[in-house]
């Protein structure tokens, strides 16, 4: 089944998602986003469809708790050519209350260590270039890793998981429909 929880500072707890907490997180993803420029407000619905979705692994769909939920993350599979170990990195979200303490780098050290562990080559998101090169993301279109939409190449970013995993991956990424539904 895999590691069920760690623990970081200050209390906070990393630990998969449990299905009784969906509607909790879906709350928790739609407060993070809610003043958000770059958002469309339709994350917690990306999330809901992304669970009921092939690309869906429940292992990588991690809360941070401390005496509540105060953060989730979500990694799903995505193709990049012939390579099915890919995962996308979205969304990520930290309670509002909650944010520029810790949390949110927590749950993306403990989300890229789990995919790691599980055998993924590389993680894609779409997201802010000042915050994400620390965890390791670089400019993807730099190693032929290209979206399947218009973004701004410096916030179009991959990690590698397995060294060497960006010389033998390269083409468009292919998100499952879910990402593109805006229903649910």
């Amino acid at each position: 089944m895999g590691k069920e929880a760690s623990f970081y500072p200050d209390e906070v707890v990393i630990r998969p998602e449990r299905p009784a907490e969906y509607i909790e997180v879906e709350a928790l993803v739609e407060a993070a986003f809610r003043l958000e420029e770059m958002s469309d407000q339709s994350e917690h619905r990306l999330v809901r469809r992304l669970r009921e979705s092939e690309a869906f692994v429940p292992e990588l769909s991690l809360v941070a708790e401390t005496d509540e939920l105060c953060g989730h993350i979500l990694l799903t599979r995505v193709t990049v050519g012939a390579s099915g170990k890919v995962l996308a990195l979205a969304p990520m979200s930290v309670h509002p209350f909650k944010q520029r303490s810790g949390i949110g780098s927590a749950l993306i050290e403990e989300a890229l260590l789990r995919a790691e562990e599980l055998g993924f080559e590389l993680v894609v998101l779409l997201g802010h270039p000042e915050y994400y090169p620390r965890f390791g993301f670089e400019p993807a279109g730099r190693h032929g890793i290209t979206a399947p939409f218009d973004v701004p190449a410096e916030a179009w970013m991959v990690k590698e998981l397995v060294p060497g995993a960006l010389s033998w991956t390269e083409g468009t990424v292919q998100y499952p429909d879910a990402f593109f539904t805006k229903e649910g």
